[in-house]
């Protein structure tokens, strides 16, 4: 049976990233996690940069694969989003390589753990983006600019579900479901 070098190393790679985070992991660790011989490691990748792109893009790949598994044409733009937004925060909070770059951005500010958290949450914007987009042509929300709308959503999703607990007693799905549809679909105006 033929061994799949590639793939071995980008697994190795990639719980080595989980592990010990960007800037503490090196091609050595890759390459005895994979049990490989290091310059193998180079013949399919240039340098450690590259390794994690790879590895970033898979981990950008199976968000969207999670986003589209609960995306159901039959439902409003809010219960879509509302179902999707969990389902990300939920996969990025369980997801070790997606916590351990959090904390590294945290508690270092590695510029490619940064970097990266920005390619997952660029990735997010996109997909919300393309959805608002939809739901403006259905007549599902008034016209709007999708890239702020986007923005704003996933901030307040995020800051209900995951920054509210870091002060507060955390806020059940149900609880931040209401407060979405209440600050986004119906406003908080008196009038």
């Amino acid at each position: 049976m033929q061994i799949d070098r590639r793939k071995l190393i980008v697994e190795a790679a990639s719980q080595s990233f989980a592990l010990f985070g960007y800037k503490a992991t090196t091609m050595d660790q890759v390459a005895k996690l994979a049990n490989v011989g290091k310059g193998t490691i180079y013949t399919f990748f240039s340098n450690k940069e590259e390794l994690f792109d790879e590895i970033m893009s898979g981990l950008i790949q199976e968000m969207k694969l999670i986003a589209d598994g609960e995306y159901d044409a039959e439902r409003s733009f809010f219960d879509n989003l509302n179902r999707i937004l969990y389902k990300i925060l939920d996969f990025r909070e369980k997801h070790q390589l997606a916590m351990k770059m959090a904390h590294e951005v945290r508690d270092m500010g590695t510029p490619k753990a940064i970097e990266g958290l920005n390619a997952l949450e660029g990735a997010i914007l996109s997909y919300i983006q393309a959805k608002i987009r939809t739901a403006i042509d259905k007549g599902e929300l008034k016209p709007c600019d999708p890239e702020i709308t986007a923005f704003v959503m996933l901030k307040l999703y995020f800051a209900l579900a995951s920054q509210w607990q870091l002060s507060h007693p955390p806020l059940e799905k149900d609880r931040i479901t209401e407060l979405f549809q209440q600050y986004l679909m119906n406003g908080i105006s008196a009038d």
